[in-house]
């Protein structure tokens, strides 16, 4: 750290920040390391180099910015568990089979929704309706999805709550002149920009986006025609006494046994405790040189029914080439083999509790292996299979190292495996039963949501107190469990904001900011500053769509202040484009949550967000630099 300081020393501090922020954007955008960690490297490099005074270092873990982000996430989880969402997720299923109705509700939903909650955990709950949607009426969950997420950014535009950017830039303008902007300050443009942007979506938005019925299914991607087998135990196999899990040390393969038959009575395969026997047979997902490595070391052969079907297969092949001659018994032996696997695709596999989930950005399961993850022994799952980008992985489980947006297919005890997901920080797809919370907390909770904005519309109390009483007072009566609340706070995005929070207040008092706005102002000086507010719009905009949103706003948040300094005209117009600008980033699945969490699901590739997503940027730019002019004058 010595030899950093001293290799900088002589450089001004706006350039070293420059550096160092330079350094965070690239791995920001790299990948490599989660953006927490990142933003924590960052402050600690301004820090050694004396552009962020030792004794403020961590003052970001206690801004009401932190604070208020960490209340609304512990709000979000409370509607959630009091059965508001629920509520509206039941009658969204209501809608019908008409295209244009499925994609207004769902969209009009999770937009209301983030207004005042969370918006990844908007979506979150939206998700498996959307998936339930789609195979019920038979259409590519692609076209659902999509619109879903950018539905969930563009709600978040409306309040203050609504998405961290909003609470960033009420903060900053805080610190700039001693008044924060209230709850309701952006929604004039927000609502009009969100109105806007879901016509866009549901009148043409959806047509451009790529249409992957075959691949996006979630029944598609884990079709069990080519790997579901039934292997039999005889009384000279190896496996003969042994339990599963010495079966599995014996394999050092995490295959996944499905169920154990026995006298005809199905057990599911994660609850199975006993020792195999003559005559077992097991229901597991093997491909061929698995099914060899069973064969080697365990000495399993084909269950009854799967020789069955071979012999079928064989006779229909012998028939077909003794009766060439015969074009009508040929149809008929083609047709009964094909029937045969047909039939064969078909294994019941009801009671088996298998559930698909979606692995989130910030799940510990990145970047790690089902081995090092110990998903049996911790957690209590069996992995099925794996999908990514809508394509089931063909490669051995043992060496799928999962990234965000991989689908999962799970097998679980039915009573733990929602805690088992939520520990992982996965979100679970498969259809399930809405459970209607009580009534008595649904409207208690409703309630407390209420008094606390009141408190803050009458400047009663701050947003960040308001809230942080709300929220505690939703854990008093049980609106909430404790250790819920806790789950519920995105650690991750909490540091990165508290780290990052320092770092944009170097890039302002090291005249970093001012620099930058000198820069666009000399370049711009022959035109008007709406032309400078619509280049800030486009490079808070572009910066979103590669880095965390809430570390884009807090970046631009001292270069738009520079720049109303500039032009001698208020910086709320300035500050107002950041938080728009800084929320919608609809071009890439890594600029925000809700666009990596349906990647995996819809079957969407990287370069399938631009589609929508550039035209609505442009609409998003054109309606809100008037409607920011209109509402917050220079």
């Amino acid at each position: 750290m010595t030899g950093l300081s001293g290799g900088m020393a002589g450089l001004s501090d706006s350039t070293q920040i420059f550096i160092v922020l330079g350094l965070t954007l690239a791995a920001f955008v790299w990948g490599r390391f989660r953006y927490d960690l990142v933003a924590v490297s960052a402050l600690l490099v301004s820090v050694v180099l004396g552009l962020v005074p030792a004794d403020d270092a961590f003052m970001g873990f206690g801004h009401p910015a932190v604070i208020t982000v960490a209340a609304v996430l512990v709000l979000s989880k409370g509607f959630e568990r009091s059965g508001l969402v629920d509520v509206i997720a039941e009658q969204a299923l209501k809608v019908g089979s008409q295209l244009t109705l499925q994609l207004l509700v769902l969209t009009g939903v999770v937009m209301v929704l983030s207004a005042v909650m969370n918006n990844v955990g908007a979506l979150a709950l939206l998700l498996p309706v959307a998936l339930r949607m789609a195979r019920e009426h038979n259409i590519s969950p692609s076209i659902l999805l999509m619109p879903l997420a950018f539905a969930s950014l563009l709600g978040g535009l409306m309040t203050l709550i609504g998405t961290p950017p909003n609470i960033i830039i009420a903060s900053f303008r805080a610190t700039q002149t001693g008044e924060a902007f209230g709850m309701f300050s952006f929604f004039p443009v927000g609502a009009v920009v969100g109105i806007a942007g879901l016509a866009f979506i549901i009148l043409l938005g959806w047509r451009l986006v790529p249409q992957r019925a075959s691949k996006a299914s979630t029944e598609a991607m884990f079709e069990t025609s080519e790997y579901l087998v039934e292997l039999r135990v005889d009384e000279d196999s190896k496996a003969n006494g042994w339990s599963l899990r010495e079966l599995r040390q014996a394999l050092e393969e995490p295959m996944p046994i499905l169920g154990v038959i026995r006298d005809d009575k199905r057990r599911p395969g994660h609850a199975f405790m006993g020792a195999l026997q003559e005559g077992d047979i097991l229901l597991m997902e093997v491909g061929p040189d698995e099914m060899k490595l069973l064969a080697d070391k365990a000495g399993l052969k084909l269950g009854r029914r799967d020789e069955e079907e071979a012999g079928a297969v064989d006779s229909a092949d012998k028939g077909k080439s003794a009766t060439k001659a015969d074009n009508g018994n040929d149809d008929k032996q083609a047709s009964k083999q094909d029937k045969n696997k047909q039939d064969k695709n078909k294994v019941d596999t009801e009671g088996l509790q298998l559930i698909e989930a979606v692995i989130r950005n910030d799940s510990v399961m990145v970047n790690r292996t089902v081995g090092q993850l110990r998903l049996h022994n911790q957690h209590g799952l069996h992995l099925v299979a794996v999908a990514r980008d809508g394509v089931r992985l063909k490669q051995r489980l043992r060496d799928i190292r999962f990234q965000p947006g991989d689908v999962l297919l799970l097998q679980g005890d039915e009573g733990d495996i929602a805690e088992s997901l939520s520990a992982l920080d996965c979100l679970p797809l498969a259809s399930r039963d809405l459970t209607i919370g009580q009534p008595r907390l649904l409207l208690m909770s409703i309630g407390i949501f209420a008094l606390a904005i009141v408190a803050m519309l009458l400047d009663f109390m701050s947003s960040a107190v308001a809230l942080s009483a709300a929220a505690v007072v939703s854990l008093l009566i049980g609106v909430l469990p404790l250790r819920d609340a806790y789950k519920a706070i995105d650690g991750p995005i909490i540091v990165l904001l508290a780290a990052m929070l320092p770092v944009g207040q170097a890039l302002e008092s090291s005249g970093g900011a001012a620099m930058v706005a000198e820069w666009m102002l000399t370049l711009g000086s022959q035109w008007p500053p709406v032309v400078t507010l619509v280049a800030l719009f486009g490079i808070t905009m572009m910066l979103s769509d590669v880095i965390n949103n809430a570390a884009a706003a807090v970046l631009m948040a001292p270069i738009a202040v520079s720049l109303a300094s500039g032009f001698d005209v208020s910086m709320d117009p300035f500050l107002m484009v950041v938080a728009i600008s800084a929320s919608c980033a609809f071009l890439t699945p890594i600029g925000h949550q809700s666009n990596t969490l349906v990647m995996g699901p819809g079957g969407y590739r990287f370069g399938d967000y631009w589609r929508m997503g550039l035209p609505l940027e442009l609409l998003v730019l054109a309606v809100s630099i008037p409607m920011i002019l209109w509402v917050w004058p220079l």
